[in-house]
This record gives C-alpha cells, structure tokens and sequence, in this order.
C-alpha cells in the first residue's frame, strides 16, 4: 500500500512539473518578446527618454485651459495634502482642479476645502448620491460638473487630467502633458512610480519593481508597436474632444461606465477602438530624475491583496467581457498579457504546491520509503530552460529598479519575489471569486484602498524614504514656485 501511495504522489509530481513547466516557458517566451522589443528599440534610438528643462516646463503658460479630476471617497488624511501640493507646483491661471466628494463624507469635503486656501482654480463638486459608488461614477459626476461651467463661462477645457487623492504630482507634469495633447494625441499618459517605503512597511516598496518594469519597458514597447495604451488613471490627460466623444457613445452623456471597476484601463482600450491616439510620454529633467506621478502604495498584505484583487477583476476578467478581442496581432498580443492575471496565480499556486511535494517525495526517498524518480531528458531540459529563463527575469527586474531608486532597491527586489508571488496567488483566487459574484447581480461598489500618508507631508516625509527636503528638491517649495510663477506672468 504505501509503494502505491509514493507512486501516485510521483506521478502527480510529474503531471505537475509538466503542466507548469510547459506553461512557465510560454510565459518566458512572452516576456522575452517585450525584453528583445525593449532592446531593439534602445538600439535603434526609438526608446530614447527625453531630456527637459522641468523648472521651465513647470511655469510654461498652457496653450489652452485644463481641467484635472480627481474623485475622492474617505481621503481626509491625504486630500489637502495632493490638492496644496498641486495647487503650488503648477501655478497655470489656465487650470482647474475639480475635486468629487460625496455628501455622507463630510471630513474629505473638510480637508478638501482646507486646502484650497482661498485658490479660485479648486472647484468642489459634492456628490447627489451616498458614497461610495464607483470611481466611474464620481468621474461621470465631475465630468457633469466640468460641462455645465464651460456652458455657463463659455470657455472650453482643451484636455482632462486624471489624478487619485494620494498622488504627489511632478512639477513638469502639467506643461508636457498639455504639450502632447497639443501636438495632438488623444491620450498621454507619464510613468508612475512607487515610493519605496520604510523597513516596516517594506511589502508596500514591492510596487517600485513592478512599476519600474512596466512603465519603463512593457509600456514603451507597447506605444512602439502600435497597441492601445491603458491608462494608469493617474499623470493621464485626454483631450476634451475625444471625452466628449466617448461620452456621446455612452447613450447617458457621460464618457464613463458607472458599473466598471478599472475604468482608467478601459478608457486606454476605448480611445484606440475610436481611432485615437496614444502616447507615452517619458522625460526626465535635468537633474535626471523621471517626470513621473509619485505616491505611497498600500503597505499591508490585506490591502495590497485588495487593490490587487480588483486590478485582476477587472482587467482580466471583467475586462475580457467589457472589451473583448479586438484589434491586430499586436493588439491581440498586449491584451493577453493583460488578462493573464489569473492563469499566472494557478501556475504559481501549482509551482509552490509542486515544491513542497517534491520536498515530501525526496524525504521520503532518503528513508527508502520511496524509490527514486527518473527525468526525462525532455522534462529535465525543460526545467532547465525554466530556470535559465527565471535567472534572465530576476536580471532585469533588478537592472530597471536599480536604475530608478538604487542598488539596495534593485537587491530588495530579488528578495521579495517569493512574496509577491504569493500575493499574485492570493489575489488571483479572490478576484475569481468576486467575479463569479457578479453573475448574482451583486451591486458594484468602490473597494478603494485606505490611503493616510502623502509625500508632501512633512511629519511622515522625514522618517522615510522620501524627506520633505528631497520632496522640494524635485517639486520645490510652494513659496518659491509662487515667485516664479509670479515673476514670468
């Protein structure tokens, strides 16, 4: 009896090495598409980053008038910080902030209204319905609000930026985007990039390496060949013309669908499928660093499991029922690595169940109570070729976080990837889960992370990773920008 228990557990070994090896190499496959991609655009200088004058950039005067929306919903600990540091760094008498809050929040629309300080440019716009709803719906509510001022002012905004609560603009973030959409994409979106966080919160820096390779390398090769760019909903403008366009389709006048629960992804696919243009916009200023949209991510396993969850329920799975398959080989391509999300949790799960079952088989094996298991030479190069290949991801992922936040970071990177498989796998099975919910009629609501700590602020900036002094390094102090911005109006 116990020779044919060690044989089944043998046999389902194999059965397992083979189905996640297999499918492990098409993965790899995949992504050393983009990585060759990614190479030969920097080879041929087409993925070259820019270099720009962010001082210049970030008292420009803009070529039209621009409105920025940012929905909020139980945000009081980091509203007033984002809107006083927006409200400082881009000086633009062109600009107009609209902020959505909902009536049964009254300490958002507190804090909000705190951080205006007498700045006309800050519009609040108070919700008709009790929070929360959907991040769609507030922006459909904002956009509402933004139409019915240019009917009463008679002044057209140009573009529409889209920021969260939480963000910490870049100073020059304003002038390139309105410069692309001038130059007449329909979409511009900048690179996000995560603050690594302090030792206790260190899960949270796993974003930095997630976001340093996809805005610094799956993104760019996606603008190169031509696919739809998603847009991150954050350092995202759209011009007016092609919101309104959306909003026309949409049969209730407004540009979003109130029921999705990734509608930054969705506007990217949205804009492409009407004929628009996309672009990626990558600069860095003269001191080097990224012109980029800033932020603390969550930093507790529960709610980096929670944003993840609905990053994978909608994209992938949602997202395959609202947007389909359609476009060329190229657009095919980019939105099944988009929707790989849950099979990539399953092979993870079966990689970790396969490791711990080899480890009983090789104990057992080593008290004789098993006998030991034969390779084959196809299943033994295929492991190999997995291991070459995992060796080549553990590379790059350190080379691009390395370049944006330093070595220790690029190290830090490598080690936390057993963690962050285990929150792509825990994240996969509870976005299945609350997608099979929603054939029940479950009603859609906005499972928003808990944000309560900003870069701009000074009593958190000094204890991590990001001081207030380096913070006005790069996005200056609000009293200088207003002299600037003074002095070349």
């Amino acid at each position: 009896m116990e020779v044919d228990i060690w044989q089944f557990l043998a046999l389902i070994q194999y059965e397992l090495l083979l189905f996640a090896g297999v499918f492990f190499l098409i993965g790899a496959l995949d992504d050393l598409a983009v990585d060759l991609a990614w190479l030969w655009l920097k080879l041929t200088g087409r993925a070259r980053t820019a270099r720009i004058n962010r001082k210049e950039l970030q008292i420009r005067p803009l070529s039209e008038p621009v409105a920025v929306f940012i929905p909020a919903w139980q945000e009081a600990d980091v509203i007033r910080d984002t809107v006083r540091h927006l409200l400082s760094v881009w000086p633009q008498h062109g600009l107009m902030v609209y902020i959505g809050v909902y009536r049964n929040d009254p300490e958002t629309l507190d804090a909000a209204m705190r951080a205006a300080e007498g700045d006309a440019r800050l519009r609040l716009v108070i919700h008709d319905r009790d929070g929360p709803t959907t991040k769609a719906d507030c922006l459909n509510r904002l956009y509402e609000a933004m139409s019915v001022d240019e009917r009463r002012s008679m002044v057209r905004f140009s573009a529409v930026l889209f920021h969260d609560a939480e963000d910490m603009v870049d100073p020059a973030g304003l002038g390139l985007l309105d410069e692309a959409i001038g130059e007449g994409a329909d979409l511009a979106q900048l690179p996000v990039e995560p603050l690594p966080q302090a030792s206790r919160d260190w899960l949270g820096s796993h974003y930095c390496e997630e976001f340093a390779e996809a805005h610094g390398k799956a993104m760019v090769v996606r603008n190169a060949v031509g696919a739809a760019l998603p847009s991150a909903g954050v350092g995202c403008a759209m011009a007016r013309r092609a919101l309104e366009q959306l909003a026309g389709k949409s049969g209730e006048g407004v540009p979003f669908d109130p029921v999705s629960l990734t509608e930054d992804y969705e506007l990217g696919l949205a804009i492409a499928a009407q004929g628009g243009r996309s672009r990626f916009v990558r600069a860095r200023g003269e001191d080097g660093e990224l012109v980029a949209t800033r932020a603390y991510f969550p930093s507790t396993l529960s709610e980096i499991v929670r944003q993840k969850t609905r990053w994978v329920h909608g994209i992938s799975l949602q997202g395959w029922d609202r947007s389909g398959w359609i476009g060329g080989i190229a657009e095919t391509w980019m939105r099944a690595r988009d929707r790989r999300g849950p099979l990539t949790a399953l092979l993870l799960a079966l990689a970790y169940l396969l490791l711990i079952l080899s480890l009983i088989v090789s104990i057992a094996g080593s008290f004789g109570a098993s006998s030991s298991v034969v390779i084959p030479p196809i299943m033994l190069g295929l492991v190999i070729a997995n291991l070459c290949f995992l060796g080549w991801r553990i590379g790059w992922r350190f080379l691009f976080t390395a370049r944006n936040y330093g070595i220790a970071e690029g190290v830090f990177a490598v080690i936390r990837l057993p963690m962050t498989n285990i929150i792509a796998i825990m994240a996969g099975r509870r976005a299945i889960f609350a997608y099979l919910r929603t054939f029940f009629s479950r009603r859609v609501v906005w499972d928003k992370t808990a944000h309560s700590r900003h870069p701009a602020k000074p009593s958190y900036g000094q204890s991590h990773a990001v001081s207030t002094t380096s913070a006005y390094r790069l996005h200056g102090s609000p009293t200088q920008l207003k002299g600037s911005a003074e002095a070349r109006q």
